[in-house]
Formats: C-alpha cells, structure tokens, sequence
C-alpha cells in the first residue's frame, strides 16, 4: 500500500514536470526533491520507471527529472544501496549516450547523476563508464566530459583509473573529426592533468603513494603530440582556446627534455593565439603555467625565446582597453604573473627591453610600460635592487608626457619606487616633484577612459591619485622622510605648485611634527642646507596670502595656517607664544562656518589683524620692512588670481603701515608696477594706499602727487593719447584706480587730520584726474568704469566727512558743483534698466552733501527730489527668477539709498509744509497705474513718516491742516493689490494720526489704543481675498474717524470721492467702504449732505457692478423694510430665479438688525412648509419612473433663507428660531434628494454655467444643503460645520449614495458640539417620524439612529423617547427605514454601553429579526444586523446571549464565502465577536461551530478583498481563546496583530503545527474542509487550501494517520495540478511533496 501510494505521488509529480510556467516547474523539481528526502530509494525508482516509459519525453524535462535525481544523490548517495545504484547508473548511462547529439543540458543532467553517484560508487561507475569505452572505438562525447567530471570532483577516486583511460582513449584521439567533440577531450586532458598534479602534490593523503610524474608523462605527451601541432591549428576558436587551456597544465607532466625539445615550437606556437583571440585570458593563464614549467626544469630554451615572449607579453599589456571585464582584468593579471617569471630568470634582458619602450612616444606602449615596471618593481624587488639608476634614467621621457593615462601610470610607479628605495638615489627628487605638480592639476577633469590597471579605480583623476600617493608616502614611508625634507619646503613658493598647496601642506605638517618629536629645540630649516629653501618672509607670505581664501582647495587655508604654526621658530624666535594662541582661534573659526556661512571680508579682517598682531609682535623694522619686499616682490605672482592679490596688496599696506621708513619707496614702486589694465587690481591697491594712509597719511597723499607728476603718469595721460581710443582707455585705468585711492584714503584717514586736506588735497586732486583740459577746454570723460569709481570715491570722501564733525559746522564749497555732477551722472543712467551702482552711489553721496554749508535753494531741492525719484521709481518691475540675486540686491541698495537722501532732504524743513511737499513730489507715483511703482512711492511715504515721527518736536500747538488730504491720499490704497503696498499705506495712516495726536499736546511716547489696532490688522494685508481687505479698510476707517477731528472731515471725504476713480479697482473699493463708514459713524455731523451722498451711492447701484456701491443700498433696503416686512419678503421672493447680485445684496440687508430678521426668518419657513417640496410628472414613456420636480416657492424660499442667514447680523435671529429652522432644513435636504428644476430653470442654470455667472447654483437638495450650513454657521455650531467640512459629510448629503452617512455624520457632529440644542431638535425630529414622505423618514431615522451613538443623549434624558421611536420603526414599509433602525438600535453599544444589559432582550430580538428579514431581496438589513450584533455581544447579559448564540452562529456560517465582500467581513468579524463574548463559557455544540470555520478563516487570510482578511485576523485571535491550547494563541497572537505583515507560508506552518500536536484527531475533518475550498473562485484562497493540507500533512503524528482518506486528497491535488493559475499549480506540486509523510 505505501509503495503503491508513494509511486501515485511521484507519479502525479512527475506527469506535472512537463508544465509550461517555469515556476511550477521549479516547484514540481522540489517537491521531487522533497519525496527524495524521505524516499529516496523509491523516488529514484520512479524517476527511473518514468524515464523509462515515456521514452519520448522532450529533452527539457528529462533533463529536469535528471536534475532533481541528482540533487538527491548528491545529498543522499551514502543511503543507496548497491541495487538501486546500479539502476541508476545504467540509467543515466543510457540517457547520457542514448543520442549521438550533442544535447548539452539533457546529457549534462545525466553526467552530473553519474558524478553524484561517483562519490561514493566510484568503481561501479567508472565500470559501468569504461564500459563504453571500448579499445579502437570512439567513445561518446558524454562519457569523456563525464571522465572529465569525476576526475575534477574526486581526483583521489579517479586518478588510478587514468592510465587505462588515456591508453584506450590515445589510440583513437586521431578518429576524433568534430570541433565541439575535440573541445572536450581538450577539457577531459586538462581536467586529467589538473587531478594528477593535485594527486603528486598531496601523496601523503593519496591511496597509493608510489604513484609518480613519469606514470602519465608519455601518455600525456601522446596527447600533447596531437594536440598542439594539429588541432591548436582548428579554425574553431573555441577549440583553440580549448586546447590552450589543457597545454598548460600538461607542459607540467612532459617529461622535461621532451619538454625543452618541444619549447620552440610550443611557446610560438600559444604566443600565435594572441593574434587569434580578443580575449586572451586563457592563452596568457597557460602560457604562464607553460613558463614555470619549462623554469622548473631550468630550460635554456628560454634565452632564445625570451625577445619574442617580451615583444607578445608587452603587445598585450599595451592593448587598448575599452571595458573593465573580468576577462580583460584576468588577462592583464595572467600576462604580469608571466613577466615575474621572466623578472626571476632574466632581469637584465627584461630591463633591457622595457626600458626602451618608455622612449616612445605611443601613449598606449608607456602605459602598457609603466604598469609592467611597476608591477615588476613590486614583484621581483631583490633582482631589481642593483637596477635602481637604470630605472630612475629611464623615467625622464614619461615625466614630461601630457596624457593622463600616462600620468596615472608614472604616479604609480614613482609611487611603488618609494616604497622600495628608488627615491633615495639621486634623481629621486625630479620624482616627488612630479607628483606635486600632478597635485597641481585642477580638481575638475575630464571623464577618463579605464585604467589599464585594474587595483585602480578608472574614475580616480591623476589629481586624486597623486594627492593621495603623497599623503601615503610622506607619512607610511619611513625612509621617504629626510628625502621629502626640507625638499617639499622649496616647492611652497613657485606660483605652478598652488594648486599642490593642500596636500603639499599637509605632508608638510606631518613631517615638521615628526621632526620635532625627533628633536624637541632643533631648528625645522637649517639654512646651510644643500637645497636653496625659502627664507622666512617668503614661507609667511606664501602661506598668508593662500589662507585668504578658505573655501578653496578642499581646505587649503587650514593647512597653511596650521603648517605656519608649526614653524613659527624658524619664521621668528619671537612668535611661538603669541601663534599658539591666535592660529587656534582662526583655526577654529573655519571649523565653526560652512562656505555659506563664512564671510569673505571678516576671515580677510581677521587674516589683517593676525598680520598686524605678527607685527607688533616682531617689532623689528628691518624684519618687517624684509617682509613688505618680499610681499611686493610675490605681487607679480598673483597674476590672475585677483582675490590673493587683492589680499596681498591688503597686507603691504598693513605692514607699510608699521614700517618707520621707506614708504615712499615702497608706494612709488606699487604705483609704478601696477597692472592698471586689469579692474579687480584697482581695488586692492587703494586698500592699500587706505590701510597704509592710517599711519602715513601725509606721505600718502605725497606719493600720490608725485605719480602725477612722475614719467609713468604722463606716459599714460598725455595730451596726444587723448585723441587716442587706447590711449584713452589705459589713461581711464590710471585715473579710476588714482580716484579709488583718494576714497580709500580719505576713508581710512585719521579724523582730526582729513578735514583740512579734503578740498585742497584731495577734492581738487579728484576733479583733475576725472576731467582732462585740452587746449585750455576742460573736458570730462565719458568712460564708465571711471565715472563709478569717481562716484564711490566721492561717496566715501563725504561720507568721512560727515562723520568727522557736525556737518553744519564745515562749509564745503564745491558742494552745488558736486551736487549738479551727481544729478548730471543719474540723468544719464539709462531708464529702463538698472545695470551699475551709479544711481546708489551718486545719491549715497548727495546724502551726506545735503548736511554740509551752504544749503541747497528749493528749487535744487526740488530738482533733485525729482530726478532721483524718476531714476528709481520708473524703472521695470525687479525680475524673478533664478540668476537675479545680484540685481535684486542691487535695488534694494539703490532704495535705501533714496531713502536716506529724502530723508536727508526732510530734515532740513521739519514742519507740516515740508512733509506736504515731499509728498506732492510722490503723489503722482502713488496714483500711478503700474503696480510697482505705486509700491515703491508708498514705501518711500512710509519711511518719511517714520522719519518724521520719530524726530517730530512741537513747540506749540498748531493744527495739521493738511492731515485729511494726506489721510484721503493714503488710506484707499490699504486695498492695492500689491501687499508690500497694502502695508505700507496702513502704516502711513498709521503715522498720520501719531502726528496728529503730537500736534495736538501728546507726548512722543503716548500710546493711542485706536490708533495702535492699525498695527494688529497688517497682519492680515497678507491675504489677496478682496472681501478681507475689504474689512480691514472698513477698520481702518473706524480707527480714522474716532481720531479725526471735526474740521478735517469734509477734507477727507472729498478726496476720497475723488478716489472713486482710481485707476486700481481695489483701491475704489476701498475708498467706498471708507465713505460708508465714515456716513454710518458721524453722519451726524453731515446732516446736510447725506441726502446728497445717499443719491450718489444709489445711482452707483444702477450705473455699475462694482459692489462699492453697495453699502448704500443695503441702507435703503433697510429702512424700506423696518416699516414693510412682509411686503419686501413677498415682493423678492417674486423676483426671477435665479436671483441675481443686487436681489441677493437686498436679501442680506434685511438682517441688519435682529427684530428685523426674526420676522424675515418666520415668513421665509411659512413660505417653505406652505407648499408640497415637489411634484411628479411623468414622462412620456408608458411605466416610466415618475420624475419629481422642484415647486418654485419652496425653492425661492431657501435660496432668500441663505442669503439672510449668510449675513452676520442675523446671527441673534438664527440662534432663536434654531430648532426650527434646523429641522425643516434638514428635511428639506432629504426630500429635494432627486428632486429636479423647473425646465425653464433648467434652462437658466445651463446659460449661467456657460456664462461661468458667480450666482449660486439652483439645485434643489444642493441650495437646502448650503443654507443648512449656513444656518449652522450663523446659529454658533461653526464647529459642527467644521467638523461636517473635514469628514466630507456636506458633499455626502448632496448624493443618494452618501446621503445616509451624511445625515449620520451630521448628527454625531450635532451632539458633539451642539448638545444642547438637541432636545428641541429631536422633539421636533421625532413628530416627523410618520411623514407621507418616505425621503423624510428615512432622513429622520438616520438622524435619530446616530444621536444613540452619543452618550450626550443619555444625559440629556433622551435615551428612552429615541430607543422607542427607532423600535417602532422596525415595522416600517421602507427596508431603508427598517435598516437604520436597527443601525441605530445597535449604536447603543457604542453611546450608552452601560444601558445595553438594561435593554439586551429588546435589541437582541430586533438583530434576530433583522436577521431573519424575509422582505428584503439584497438582505442588507441582515447584513446590518449582522454589524450591530458585533457591537452589542459584548455587552449583553450572558444569560441573554446563550439563548441566541447557536442560532445566530449558524445563521452567519453561510456569508463567510459569501460573492460579496462586505457580508463576508460582517459575518466573520460577527463570528469572531461571538467567540469572544462566549469565552469560558462555551457549550460543546458552540464548539463544533468553531472547529467548523477554523479553515475558512485560516484560508480568507488570503481573500482578495483587504477588509476580510482583516476579520479574519479578529476572528481567529478570538477563536484561538476557546481552543484552550496556548501556543496556538500565543502563535495567532504574534501573527495577526492589525497593521502588521503576515507571513502566511511562516503562519500557516506554525498553525498547523501546534493544531495537529493538540487536535490530533481534527486532521481528517480539516483536510475534507480544506478541499472545498480547491474550487475557490479566489486565486488566493485556492492557492492557500493545497498550503494548508501540506502543512497540516507535514505536521501530522502517526497515529491519527489512518483517518485520511488520501485518494479524494491525491485526486484534488492533481486536478489542481491543471489549474488555470501558475500559484496554484506551483502550491499543489509543493504540497504533493509533503503527503510523502502519509505513505
């Protein structure tokens, strides 16, 4: 019997092998395996059986059957017995040789059975194998390479049976005629070969160890002899490559005089195939093994071959290599082993080739060269040692190679050079100075081709690897450390090596500490060295002036300051002390910034204080006047790099500046050396002159006289070169940078020592240099670059002055020409376009000319207000955008700088006229129509009232006659659309009302409570919604008219009436809510106009659309219903729908006053409820569904409700008719639902859509929604509509779909945040429970059925009246109402849970008659209760629930494989509620309920449907209580958490383990209910039964064995072994595997 069923099982497996998904069949192979664990005698006998009868099996799969017997064998061949080995062997001998063809993968399985087996039968196989290997016979090609195979696998087993293998395979090797076949007796000799050496290198381990080399070395020169002189010679290529591989290892077992014989052709002979062969690997691998041979038999052979072996070996080095393939990589290893067995034999003659070859100029042969020196260096460094200057001489040429592939490969060199002595011969210092200057090299190139080499990264830059290599080098190289020092030292200056200056640093700083450590007081440089090092003053500016730029150079700065600390000793004796404690500081302010954070000008102040601190310091004249000449003297060397010679030229200045002689010498040499012809120069050199003019400033100024006189200047600036455009030019150069220097002077000069020299030294000087007299004609130049520096020059001068005294106090006499000349230079920057810092400059310096005698008339005031106004504000908006950082920084310099001229200008004239001036100048820029530069003239009035606020002194009381017309001007623009405008206009009234509070006797410090709430509201200028800024404008206004006084009113208003204009909609707008506001709050004192101005705003009404006319008119709609209520809701309820804006604005101001808008609200519902909500009309088509259509009273009644309750004022109104108003609202929305308009409204809404018309839509259920919310905002819920608005309830009460859960959700919002309201609201609720109108109850019930969820209905006494009313409803003709019902008797459990046990009789009765609901064909109220029970369960009395308990079990049972998903969730999660709710307290036939749907649970863990598999996760944790087995609990436990990932294959195991070690006698019921689920509609279900009859087989004990009945199981199985699905098949074949346990 187990026999026979062990054979069904393979069998079943083996049928399903020939599958088209390789998944499955991969799946069937292990199940194969899998029998053979536990069987693998009677599963190698069925393959056997198989194989045997479906004798024409495709190839593929036998090969596959093939395969799984050798995965068993291969684990289990120590199990065999030598009957079933011997089938097996005959088998797969058969398979192996049953065709001639050469089928690789079926012949190949079959070879790998016969090496598994060998492993162990070794004899039986090589029996069987020697059997088809008949002497004169050919053999067939498997059982060679199956030869081949054991001699690799088992050399020890193998290797006494080669000498009768190769004597029977010699003779016919002649015989052998196709290629593939010859490649694998090449591969079957080199395997032969390979196990022989393996057996003579381990004799003491080997079965017989009198076993020698000459055993095989004729019959492997017999295969030798017809290997390499005839098929080497194949045009197959792999055939040759074949033969070369097994040459390799035979040349090891000829005999060596046939092998010194053979050597001469033998070497050729494989140096051929290079030619032959792209990827040469294979040739270079065996003719390295080929040249240990014939080394190990000391073969002079060699010295004759040794130049063509060099010559090939070099080609091959040098090839050109276009990838990074292992292949190509092996074969450069294999071609370097070869040239270390040339370099052990043959050195000089190795050299002697190689060294030649770096002469030629063929980038490819030097790199080719360079990576066999190296390697060579490396690898045969003993025959190398006395090589050494030969090596070193030959380097010459590669050195001054461009390519970086050669670079690359001399780094290399140099660097395994210095690790083996080389750069201590002389010459070793040209090596490390390469290597620095590859450090040089920038750090950015270009993509380089792949290395040659593959230990090196191609990516790696020459750069890279020669920082790198000299890193390693100077700290890992002991003995590289007296030959980098002080050498490195003399690289430090040469402007070539800057690049070089990080690491060189670094290698520096190590070999300084290391020296020390040596010699704790010995001096770092000795002078009297050989090498010619640097002096102090070169090393201390060198690496001062690199340190400038510390984001440079991945660090350089560092590295140079740290190097400098370092050899402070031998910079000065002096300097230790005071570096120790000033470099750290620096040290540790770059680590403390990132290069965004670091400030280039304070790193170079701090760089300029430590230079001066080094001074003082020193104070050695001579020291540091060697310094300053050894600082000019590096200036040229800083061509190019203009931030260094910028800083450089800083520090001459600063060490001019403490110098007590020759500064003279040293300026006129800087100003005759100068590079006037390059811009960024002229900076440094007047920071110069400036640093140096602090200490020296007479001779400074002197200097700078004298250059005008001396050759160089007039050179420059003679009368004839002006006439010349280059000429001209280069003079412009001197000139601006002569200009710079005055500036910079005149900046940095002592204070008490500047003001006599600014008109007679420096002034004048300035004039001449930028003006030019020809022929007694001054004329002026009209070269940029030196009008801006003339302008900047200009600015600082006055700028000093001004600091320097109180400008009153100093008269300057070219003021008004210096004045006219800064006009002259902005009138004649373009207009359109902001392109230098000219206009900034120019009014920078008018700024602090504007304070110094004499004063400016008016008229020049006047004029230069304007033209510094028109330069700046008519300029096009700044553009956005990437790329524009620079021109917007630019601006906003150039406004700052009008600013500060306009507020310059004010302060000159303090007073009311004067402010009223400045602003006259701005008004026409405030009213413009362009946006910007309305902005930019509110910005500049903000600050002049800032300004003059903050410096506003009244002697005594005066009015501000002009605060209306500026208060007019400013205010409408709170509304513009620009935000920077909107701020700074409520920032100007806010200004306004200060300065009118200060003239009126108020002290500058007094805090006005109005006028500071203009300050709260900028807050909200942000927001572009108009209706907002609507409202801060009437805020405004509000704040304006209780500071205003009376006299100014009649101002105010008529240039805000003048603002109704304005060119800007906004700001029209605004000025009408300013008017309106102003006639509601003192109106009082403008009896006389208001019939005037009530005419104006309702005549506006009419003529336009804008809504800032209608104030007025809700002001008259108001008055006109105060006294006729009922007769304007009547007549607007008669205006067409939809009603339009001014109907609506109408609507919204009879809610002006509460009184009012209660009678407004109680007419509108008397209108609502008077009429039916719709009538049904039917359709043309006999038996069609009635439509229903909207009355139009109803309608126009809720489209006037939401217009009043939207307005605010109705707010007192709304709260007194909530309940009301609430409830006819809400049934409105439940019986407009479907509801159609009119089809002459209908008509109406289409056009308005089309029109894209901003009216509300007319839809009826859609406009009663709308006013419900709007009803809820005014009546103080705005949290229930907020609530409503986050969970999408609004958008759920528009659609039939959603509208249950919209009423739902409304409801819990109503008691969450409306609890009091709720007793009107359902008394009045609970009345319409019995409408006509089905849409109503249901509505109703839905409402009533959420409020029990709350528990705020229990303390509001609710509880009872609401469980009544929902229980009456249960008999109710509609099953929607019968549902919800039920929904809210079962929200209970959830609100009041404590009350449930009170009523547990009643609601259970009602869930089992919502069960047993016979009327309802969709059996959704079933499903309801199906819901509630799992809510209440928990909660009833026990006694209670055991009544219903098996009844309700049994009832759910059916929808676990219910179509639908939703029934399938509630009945199992109901299910798993049940097992809860029973814990410890079940009866045995409740038990049999929860045995029964343990595998429907366990199986819907893979439903499709996410929801499910969730219950099934509750259900089973809940289940597992009752099973009382507790790693089945702890198991369901660790597993089925929610929100967790499920292993199911894991889980499914576990479960099947501890239920067949605790339920043992459950098997046979498991697996009968598993197999139902075999024809699950679900794919996952489908695949997860097989699983889980698997699992449980795999886990079954003994003895509950016999109660299965396998052949429904085996039959099941092997059906779904032809399912449609690629899992499913594959989880059947996996479970076939395991039912091996019930045989």
């Amino acid at each position: 019997m187990a026999e026979s069923y062990m054979h069904k099982l393979c069998r079943a497996l083996l049928d399903a092998i020939t599958d088209k998904d390789p998944a499955v069949q991969e799946q069937v192979c292990s199940a194969l395996c899998a029998l053979g664990e536990a069987r693998p005698g009677q599963l190698l006998r069925a393959c056997e059986e198989h194989l045997r009868r479906h004798d024409k099996l495709a190839p593929p799969y036998r090969a596959m059957v093939l395969r799984a017997m050798e995965k068993v064998l291969s684990n289990h061949a120590s199990e065999l017995d030598k009957d079933t080995a011997s089938s097996v062997i005959l088998l797969a001998s058969s398979e192996m040789t049953r065709t001639k063809d050469l089928a690789c993968d079926w012949q190949q399985a079959a070879s790998g059975v016969l090496v598994a087996v060998g492993t162990r039968f070794i004899n039986r196989v090589m029996e069987e194998l020697l059997g088809k290997l008949q002497p004169g016979v050919l053999p067939h090609c498997s059982v060679v390479r199956t030869f081949a195979s054991l001699a690799a696998d088992n050399a020890f087993g193998m290797v006494p049976f080669l000498p009768s293998i190769l004597s029977t395979l010699l003779p016919v090797l002649p015989q052998v005629k196709h290629d593939a076949v010859r490649a694998v007796y090449c591969y079957a000799f080199q395997r032969f070969s390979e196990s022989a050496l393996e057996y003579l290198a381990n004799l003491d381990q080997a079965p017989d160890p009198t076993v020698r080399k000459d055993t095989f070395a004729s019959d492997i020169f017999c295969a030798y002899d017809l290997l390499f002189p005839s098929w080497l010679q194949s045009r197959e290529a792999k055939l040759r490559l074949a033969v070369v591989e097994a040459l390799g290892p035979m040349s090891h077992l000829l005999p060596s005089e046939r092998l010194e014989e053979q050597l001469p052709r033998l070497l050729p002979g494989v140096l051929a195939l290079y030619r032959k062969h792209a990827e040469a690997s294979h040739v270079s691998k065996s003719l390295g093994q080929i040249l240990e041979a014939a080394v190990s038999v000391g073969s002079r052979t060699l010295e004759v071959q040794l130049d063509t072996l060099l010559a090939a070996l070099h080609a091959q080095m040098c090839m050109p290599v276009e990838s990074s393939s292992p292949l190509v990589l092996s074969n450069q290893k294999e071609v370097l082993r070869c040239f270390t067995v040339l370099a052990g034999c043959s050195p000089d003659r190795l050299l002697a080739f190689l060294l030649p070859k770096l002469d030629i100029g063929s980038e490819r042969l030097r790199v080719g060269t360079l990576l066999t020196l190296r390697h060579i260096i490396n690898s045969a460094a003993p025959q190398m040692e006395v090589k050494k200057p030969f090596i070193l001489s030959a380097m010459r040429l590669p050195l001054l190679d461009s390519s970086s592939q050669v670079k690359r490969a001399v780094v290399q060199v140099i660097s395994a050079m210095a690790h083996h002595g080389y750069l201590e011969q002389p010459g070793g210092e040209v090596m490390v100075e390469y290597i620095v200057q590859q450090c040089a090299l920038p750090p950015a190139q270009e993509p380089e081709k792949p290395g040659l080499d593959g230990d090196d990264p191609a990516a790696d830059s020459v750069r890279a690897i020669s920082v790198r290599t000299l890193y390693l080098v100077s700290t890992t190289v002991d003995r590289m450390g007296d030959v980098l020092w002080p050498y490195l030292l003399t690289l430090l200056i040469p402007v070539r090596f800057t690049g070089a200056l990080t690491p060189l640093c670094r290698s520096l700083l190590h070999l300084a500490l290391k020296r020390q450590e040596a010699g704790a007081d010995a001096s770092l440089i000795q002078q009297d060295a050989k090498v010619n090092l640097p002096s102090p003053y070169a090393v201390t500016t060198r690496l001062l002036v690199v340190s400038s730029s510390p984001c440079l150079a991945d660090g350089r700065a560092a590295a140079a300051l740290r190097l400098l600390n370092v050899l402070h000793r031998d910079i000065h004796p002096l300097l230790g002390p005071r570096w120790g404690r000033t470099i750290p500081l620096l040290l540790e302010y770059l680590d403390e910034h990132t290069e965004d954070s670091l400030s280039q000008k304070d790193w170079e102040e701090r760089l300029l204080t430590f230079l001066r601190d080094t001074l003082a310091t020193v104070s050695d004249n001579t020291w540091i006047r060697q310094l300053s000449l050894e600082m000019c003297k590096q200036l040229p060397c800083y061509n190019g790099m203009p931030q260094e010679k910028n800083f450089l030229y800083q520090c001459i200045g600063t060490a001019l500046g403490a110098s007590r002689e020759g500064v003279r010498e040293h300026l006129r040499e800087l100003l005759a050396t100068a590079r006037y012809q390059e811009e960024a120069e002229h900076e440094g050199l007047a920071c110069c002159f400036g640093i140096c003019a602090v200490s020296h400033l007479e001779d400074t100024l002197a200097q700078l006289e004298d250059f005008v006189r001396s050759d160089v200047f007039r050179k420059s600036v003679g009368i004839l070169s002006i006439f010349k455009d280059r000429g001209e030019h280069e003079a412009a150069k001197v000139k601006s940078t002569l200009l710079l220097c005055y500036g910079h002077v005149a900046a940095r000069a002592p204070r008490e020592l500047l003001l006599a020299k600014v008109e007679s030294d420096i002034l004048r000087n300035m004039s001449q240099h930028y003006s030019t007299k020809v022929l007694g004609v001054k004329v002026e130049t009209k070269d940029p670059a030196l009008k801006l520096c003339l302008v900047q020059s200009l600015c600082m001068v006055c700028q000093a002055v001004c600091a320097s005294t109180q400008p009153r106090s100093f008269p300057l006499p070219s003021k008004a020409e210096l004045v006219a000349q800064m006009m002259e230079f902005i009138r004649s920057e373009p207009p359109d376009a902001l392109q230098t810092p000219i206009r900034k400059k120019a009014m920078l310096t008018c700024t602090y000319l504007v304070p110094l005698e004499p004063a400016l008339g008016e008229q020049a005031r006047a004029d230069m207000v304007q033209t510094c106004l028109h330069s700046v504000l008519a300029l096009p908006p700044e553009p956005e955008g990437e790329g524009c950082s620079c021109q917007e920084s630019l601006y906003l310099d150039t406004v700052r700088a009008l600013e500060d001229l306009l507020t310059s200008l004010l302060q000159r004239s303090m007073t009311p006229q004067g402010l009223q001036v400045m602003v006259e100048h701005l008004s026409p820029w405030i009213k413009s129509p362009r946006g910007h530069e309305r902005a930019r003239a509110l910005g500049l009035s903000a600050c002049l009232l800032r300004y003059f606020l903050e410096y506003l002194h009244v002697s005594a009381l005066v009015p501000f006659h002009n605060l209306g017309l500026l208060v007019g001007l400013f205010s409408p623009r709170c509304a513009d659309l620009c935000p920077a405008t909107r701020r700074d206009a409520v920032g100007c009234v806010h200004s306004l009302l200060y300065l009118q509070l200060g003239y009126e006797g108020f002290a500058r410090d007094h805090q006005d409570d109005v006028v500071e709430q203009l300050l709260a509201l900028k807050g909200s200028l942000e927001h572009p919604d108009p209706a907002a800024l609507f409202h801060i404008c009437h805020s405004v206004a509000q704040v304006i008219t209780r500071r205003l006084p009376s006299d100014q009113l009649i101002s105010l208003l008529l240039t805000l009436f003048e603002g109704l204009g304005d060119p800007d909609k906004n700001c029209s707008r605004a000025a009408t809510v300013i008017i309106n506001c102003l006639l509601k709050e003192r109106g009082g004192l403008l009896l006389e106009k208001v019939p005037e101005i009530v005419s104006v705003l309702r005549s506006k009404l009419q003529e336009a659309h804008e809504e800032c006319v209608l104030p007025a008119a809700r002001h008259s709609a108001y008055l006109l219903a105060s006294h006729h209520c009922a007769a304007v809701v009547s007549s607007l309820l008669g205006s067409p729908l939809p009603f339009d804006s001014h109907t609506c604005t109408l609507w919204q101001a009879l809610a002006v006053e509460p009184g009012l808008t209660a009678q407004v609200l109680e007419l509108l519902l008397e209108k609502m409820n008077r009429d039916v909500p719709f009538k049904e009309s039917r359709s043309f088509l006999l038996g069609s569904t009635p439509d229903r259509v909207a009355t139009l009273l109803p309608l126009a009644a809720t489209c006037a409700l939401f217009e009043v309750v939207s307005t605010p004022a109705s707010a007192p109104a709304v709260r007194e008719l909530y309940p009301r108003l609430f409830v006819v609202l809400l049934l409105r929305v439940g019986c407009t639902m479907g509801v159609q308009l009119p089809r002459n409204l209908q008509a109406k809404e289409r056009r308005a859509a089309g029109a894209a018309a901003a009216t509300r839509t007319l839809e009826p259920c859609s406009s009663a929604v709308d006013t419900l919310q709007a009803m809820l905002l005014r009546g103080g819920s705005e949290d229930v509509v907020q609530c409503m608005e986050a969970e999408g309830g609004w958008g759920l009460l528009r659609t039939s779909t959603g509208h249950e859960d919209g009423v739902a959700r409304l409801a819990s919002a109503m008691a969450k945040h409306a609890g009091p309201r709720l007793p009107l609201v359902v008394k009045a609720l609970v009345s319409t429970q019995s409408s006509v109108y089905e849409a109503q109850r249901v509505t109703a019930t839905a409402f009533l059925g959420e409020l029990v969820r709350s528990n705020v209905v229990n303390d509001l006494m609710l509880l009872e009246p609401l469980l009544d009313s929902l229980a009456a409803r249960q008999k109710d003709s509609c099953s929607s109402v019968r549902r919800l019902a039920l929904r809210g008797l079962a929200n209970l459990a959830f609100g009041s849970p404590d009350k449930v046990r009170a009523h547990g009789t009643q609601l259970l009765s009602a869930m089992i008659s919502g069960l047993d609901d016979g009327d309802d064909p969709h059996s959704l109220v079933a499903l309801e209760a199906m819901v509630g029970l799992a809510g209440l369960l928990d909660l009833v009395a026990p006694c209670d629930l055991r009544l219903v308990v098996l009844h309700v079990a049994i009832r759910t049972r059916p929808f676990f494989d219910s179509e639908k998903a939703e029934f399938r969730t509630a009945s199992i999660r109901l299910f798993g509620h049940l097992n809860q709710a029973c814990l410890g307290d079940c009866e045995e036939v409740f038990l049999e309920q929860v045995a029964g749907g343990l595998v429907p649970l366990l199986l819907h863990l893979q439903d499709p449907q996410a929801p499910v598999a969730s219950a099934c996760r509750f259900a089973l944790r809940m289940c597992a209580h009752n099973l009382e087995c507790e790693e089945l609990e702890a198991a369901f436990e660790k597993h089925l958490q929610e929100g967790r990932g499920l292993h199911f294959g894991e889980f499914l195991n576990i479960t099947c383990k501890h239920l067949m070690q605790h339920f043992p006698d459950l098997l046979s019921r498991l697996l009968s209910t598993s197999l139902f689920y075999f024809k699950s509609s679900w794919e996952g279900v489908r695949a997860a039964a097989p699983m889980f009859t698997g699992f449980l087989v795999l886990h079954a004990e003994p003895e509950p064995r016999p109660q299965v009945d396998v052949e429904p199981l085996l039959t099941a199985l092997q059906l779904l072994l032809k399912d449609p699905a690629p899992l499913v098949r594959a989880k059947a074949a996996e479970t076939l595997g395991r039912l091996v346990k019930l045989a």
